[in-house]
């Protein structure tokens, strides 16, 4: 690939991890966090001992680095951390960087580093990428540019195994339907391959072989949205399900045939948020402009499959942001320019069970019964659901820049990023007198 270089970078290089950085024993040294919505794939982990509240200094910082622009999540592989972020300092300025991090000091080990020449000049608003987040396979790791560059690097040592340019080899059709708003979605593993959504006739859904890059299988003509993908299972048969620009669909993961399909438009094409769902075949989609939320019920029976719409809403619309279900309610925050309102939904029935101000648009995680929030202004929240709403719990300004990224836990340590700087946060209960 072309200027593509491999940096193995010292631990000791100055100015890397700010001085309060330490070694961090409490963390989690099992695999955790392996891809896009955690371990389930639904923003869940099952961490328990979290603290109830924090102090007014909120939860302690145990390392804070720089990183990047960008919008990558977070994810972990024992006491490694894998990200991406858009260089923006110096002469490596524009560069597009897959970083593997220290997860007890924020300290780099690697770093695969590659010019990506963006088509257009994105609007600086939104952010020159990368929006997508890797994914660990094995002893891989999976990384998508904000230009469609698909990567597969060592996980251990950050060397290039193989590399698709997906943009300019399979003529992808622009990306966004009014700008070019760069590649979003994140890769989702199926046995030997890694699946992502293209667009275009023929390829709207394509399966690359993990081993060398290969194509596997493509088919479809759906048009591209920046949703990613998602694994159900449908009375016991696997189904691969993707938020596409016009309407969902459900397909085999082995091959790509279609299921079934059913209408979800939404303006500029952006249906971005992860489908949620649950073990009673019930299927929750949300997007924000003129998209709304709704529930399909899917029924399997002798490989065929019966789709029923429960209900549609135009009053519950999340833009990026994670859904939460817990029970028979999904939990978001929904708005797009406006106001955002976080919310609880019922998912059987669409009523509103109640919305709520107090954070601005938020990324959340359910962890040990509580969920833990980002919101874009920087904002990092604790809370637990109560009978009118969500009782916030504790509060605190955590990060400076724009935060859209989706937080990671692991154990009882969080991390998280905004367009500036990466932090890894301990969430665990404190001794006695906190």
């Amino acid at each position: 690939m072309k200027h593509c270089r491999i940096i193995l970078a010292c631990a000791s290089a100055a100015g890397v991890v700010a001085a309060f950085a330490f070694q961090n024993p409490s963390v989690d040294s099992s695999p955790s966090w392996p891809q896009w919505g955690g371990p389930g794939r639904d923003f869940q982990v099952k961490s328990t001992g979290l603290a109830e509240a924090w102090s007014e200094e909120g939860p302690p910082v145990l390392w804070r680095r720089r990183l990047g622009d960008g919008y990558s999540a977070i994810v972990a592989e024992n006491d490694a951390l894998f990200t991406m972020y858009r260089d923006t300092t110096g002469e490596r300025e524009g560069e597009e960087v897959v970083v593997s991090l220290d997860a007890g000091t924020g300290q780099t080990r690697w770093e695969h580093r590659y010019e990506e020449y963006l088509v257009e000049k994105m609007d600086p608003h939104w952010g020159s990428g990368p929006y997508s987040t890797p994914l660990i396979a094995g002893d891989r790791l999976f990384a998508v540019g904000v230009m469609a560059r698909l990567q597969a690097l060592d996980r251990r040592t950050g060397q290039l195994l193989w590399s698709r340019d997906l943009y300019n080899e399979f003529s992808m059709p622009r990306i966004g339907m009014k700008t070019n708003r760069g590649y979003a979605s994140s890769p989702l593993a199926y046995r030997d391959t890694v699946i992502l959504p293209l667009g275009g006739p023929g390829q709207a859904v394509v399966a690359f072989r993990q081993s060398d890059g290969s194509v596997a299988w493509k088919r479809h003509d759906f048009k591209l949205s920046p949703s990613s993908p998602l694994l159900i299972q449908v009375d016991g048969q696997e189904q691969l399900i993707l938020f596409m620009a016009e309407e969902i669909i459900g397909l085999n993961p082995e091959n790509g045939d279609l299921y079934w399909s059913h209408p979800h438009k939404t303006e500029f094409d952006l249906n971005i948020s992860l489908p949620v769902w649950g073990n009673d075949n019930l299927l929750y989609m949300s997007s924000a402009y003129d998209g709304g939320s709704r529930v399909i019920e899917l029924k399997q029976e002798n490989g065929t499959t019966s789709v029923r719409e429960l209900w549609f809403s135009s009053r519950m619309r999340v833009h990026y942001g994670s859904v939460i279900r817990v029970g028979d309610a999904v939990y978001g925050s929904s708005g797009d320019f406006g106001p955002a309102f976080f919310m609880g939904v019922d998912v059987k029935t669409g009523q509103v069970l109640w919305r709520q101000r107090g954070l601005a648009k938020a990324q959340i995680i359910f962890a040990d019964n509580k969920f833990v929030m980002v919101d874009e202004d920087g904002h990092l929240a604790l809370g637990r659901l109560g009978e009118k709403g969500l009782n916030i719990l504790s509060k605190v300004e955590l990060l400076k820049s724009r935060a859209w990224t989706v937080p990671t836990v692991v154990g009882t340590t969080l991390y998280v990023r905004d367009r500036e700087s990466i932090l890894a946060v301990d969430l665990a209960v404190q001794g006695a007198g906190f």
